[in-house]
């Protein structure tokens, strides 16, 4: 038993340092804003239009030489939701949020009493210069006040920060319980770009044409939670969440320019996906029910929230909620079940509830963390860092991984080689007459330890 232990020990150590591969480049124990003068600070907080604790970043994007981030409304005291910081600026690793376009975006002081910006949970940034702000419309749905305003779609142009289009989901695409909690943009051709807007609340996509000017529903009984697994725990916070499809991330497009959208619910195990010929016609995607596809399970415990697929590698990375860690896997793999997945980063205290996946246009990977769980079931501390920005080359992120795209036949070689070496050791010091299985065993223990030790 002691040489399997040692086994276990050393193999752990390996995948520590496998683990390892990103940078955490911002961190906040409460998010500040930059109010126009401190008075005006001062103003929020005694009219609790700002109050720290109640303001958490949900969605993170990355343009240029600015980070947004969303902070949605769900409580009270959220000064503005849609936020940006300068990556220029290496002042502070805990830097002041500026409301995006403007603060006057986020007051109810137009003509129609409502903001210009209501609630959004996540954006997307085009190749085209398009910040696509999907807005869930609604305030305090923490809390018993709530305030609903319609779901909408906003798109700015990023080099003026003008506001291009506001467009209102039809009545007849929101239903009773919608929530619309992510985004994914198809823009092969700026003048006919796609968005894919994914209610949690009641399973369904809506995709909006920006050539048109409409949208369209389209429902699938893959968008809906599974019942089996809709138990979570995190942080020791054991709860249950029925969300439907969340996770959804595009793929470069094929010679015909239609993308692959890869999905899945939370409350789900499983990854799917659908070409967009199918969704970009709602009648198309109603007569081809076949054209979803089940493609297999991360395995038991293995729930996620967002996803992005990296176009360049085909990479698709994706968070473990219960496991406060990242993934990913190869999409021009055959295969997605889990020897084929890989781990990039995990960590009990840092990676508490990934919220936010993204790759950027110079194929750097980000990462938001914001320990959700604990701010909604209890109170997070605020001596403590609670909130993370992680990043790191795509490259970097993925290399050792299941999803490494370079060959390392030589660095494979070294570390079996190595493992053989130390279980010889190790056998000979168990049993003297028994050093002609070590090398056998040790290479069958390297293999299981590995699989087990990926996805325990």
């Amino acid at each position: 038993m002691g040489g399997f232990k040692t086994l276990i020990i050393l193999q752990l150590v390996y995948i520590s340092t496998c683990m390892e591969q990103l940078d955490i480049v911002y961190e906040w124990n409460q998010l500040d804003f930059q109010f126009l003068t401190p008075e005006a600070r001062q103003q929020a907080l005694e009219a609790k239009t700002y109050i720290p604790e109640n303001n958490i970043p949900m969605g993170l994007e990355v343009y240029e030489d600015r980070l947004f981030i969303t902070v949605p409304r769900w409580r009270a005291g959220v000064p503005a939701s849609l936020t940006y910081i300068n990556l220029n600026d290496n002042s502070t690793r805990s830097p002041k949020l500026i409301p995006y376009p403007s603060w006057a975006a986020h007051t109810r002081d137009g003509l129609d009493g409502k903001p210009e910006i209501v609630s959004p949970f996540r954006i997307r940034a085009d190749r085209c210069g398009r910040l696509w702000v999907l807005d869930n419309g609604k305030i305090g749905n923490l809390e018993t006040n709530t305030t609903k305003y319609p779901p909408a779609i906003i798109v700015y142009d990023l080099k003026t920060d003008i506001l291009l289009r506001k467009y209102i989901f039809p009545d007849d695409q929101v239903k009773q319980d919608s929530g619309f909690a992510n985004i994914a943009v198809e823009d092969m051709d700026c003048d006919k770009t796609y968005a894919y807007a994914a209610d949690v609340g009641k399973a369904g996509i809506v995709v909006y044409s920006w050539e048109k000017n409409e949208s369209w529903r389209i429902t699938h009984h893959y968008f809906h939670p599974d019942p089996l697994a809709c138990d979570f725990s995190v942080k020791g916070h054991n709860f249950s969440w029925t969300d439907a499809i969340f996770g959804i991330g595009l793929s470069a497009p094929n010679p015909d320019n239609y993308s692959t959208l890869y999905f899945h619910p939370m409350a789900s195990y499983n990854e799917f996906a659908v070409s967009t010929e199918y969704l970009r016609n709602q009648s198309v995607a109603e007569n081809n029910f076949e054209a979803f596809k089940l493609l297999g399970s991360r395995g038991p415990n293995a729930q996620s929230s967002p996803s992005f697929v990296d176009p360049k590698t085909g990479v698709l990375f994706y968070s473990l909620v219960n496991l406060n860690a990242v993934a990913c896997w190869r999409t021009t793999n055959k295969e997605y079940n889990m020897k084929n997945q890989g781990r990039i980063y995990m960590d009990d205290t840092k990676m508490i509830y990934p919220t936010d996946i993204k790759v950027d246009y110079k194929e750097n990977l980000w990462i938001l963390s914001n320990r959700l769980p604990i701010w909604m079931y209890s109170k997070l501390n605020p001596n403590e860092v609670n909130f993370r920005v992680f990043y790191a080359p795509v490259l970097r992120a993925i290399s050792h991984t299941a999803c490494d795209i370079t060959p390392r036949s030589d660095i494979l070689d070294k570390f079996v080689n190595k493992f053989k070496n130390v279980t010889n050791k190790i056998a000979a010091k168990i049993n003297p007459n028994s050093s002609s299985l070590a090398a056998p065993l040790s290479l069958f223990t390297i293999i299981s330890l590995t699989l087990l030790s990926l996805f325990a």
